[in-house]
């Protein structure tokens, strides 16, 4: 009998500043289908915690540490920050996941100190611009910087972030069905400033005319009744 520990293909999906009550399955007027459908068939937590920021959140989801223990956060006293950086002793998880067998791949935003490849991703899309959803001019593939998007390009980040993603989890399956994966896929959206198509600003144009306390009643009415 194969005794060894399962080893479960990992994804996991990080949206940068989305509110607790944001989504559909959430009780959000936002509409959320795909997300929808992985909560109802999964697991909604009804209590979490995070930084409240996205340097010191995202390390320490990729540290298992409190982000100030890994200065990454800044205390009164002791330097760190955004720009602060890890010791060697705390590596990311991928790095630990490697031993195991697993691939890692990134797709989005970053802002972890340090390379993504170095920090044992092997496949990387990192888009830095965190203020231009259209264009671009800090980008990453691998670690090797591209030039900027022109503006009026069909480009939009959350379209080739997903992109990206879809295209290292078809490479995985080509040559790495064997091994498992884990995806560290991070939209910028709905970090601000929130830059949306225009086909979907049309779409909720009138959606918050009745105002934001009538909303707030709704997202709260909805809570209650999916029991959250």
């Amino acid at each position: 009998a194969d005794e060894r520990p399962p080893r479960p293909n990992l994804l996991l999906i990080l949206a940068d500043d989305l509110g607790f009550s944001d989504l559909g399955c959430y009780g959000g007027e936002i509409e959320t289908p795909n997300l929808d459908r992985l909560a109802t068939n999964g697991l909604r937590f009804t209590q979490f915690y995070n930084t409240a920021r996205c340097w010191p959140t995202r390390a320490s989801i990729l540290t298992g540490y409190y982000p100030q223990a890994v200065r990454r956060d800044a205390l009164p006293g002791i330097g760190g920050g955004a720009g602060g950086t890890r010791p060697k002793w705390a590596r990311l998880l991928p790095e630990l996941l490697r031993p195991l067998g697993y691939r890692s791949y990134h797709s989005g935003k970053w802002h972890v100190d340090g390379p993504r490849l170095a920090g044992g991703f092997d496949r990387s899309y990192s888009l830095e611009d965190h203020d231009r959803y259209f264009a671009p001019k800090t980008q990453f593939e691998d670690d090797v910087k591209f030039p900027p998007v022109e503006p009026g390009s069909d480009y939009y980040s959350t379209t080739a972030i997903a992109e990206h993603a879809i295209k290292c989890l078809k490479e995985h399956a080509a040559r790495s069905s064997d091994r498992p994966f884990f995806h560290y896929l991070c939209f910028t959206a709905p970090h601000f400033p929130l830059h949306a198509r225009p086909e979907d600003i049309a779409k909720y144009r009138d959606r918050y005319a009745v105002g934001w306390d009538a909303v707030r009643e709704a997202r709260w009415k909805r809570l209650r009744e999916l029991g959250l």
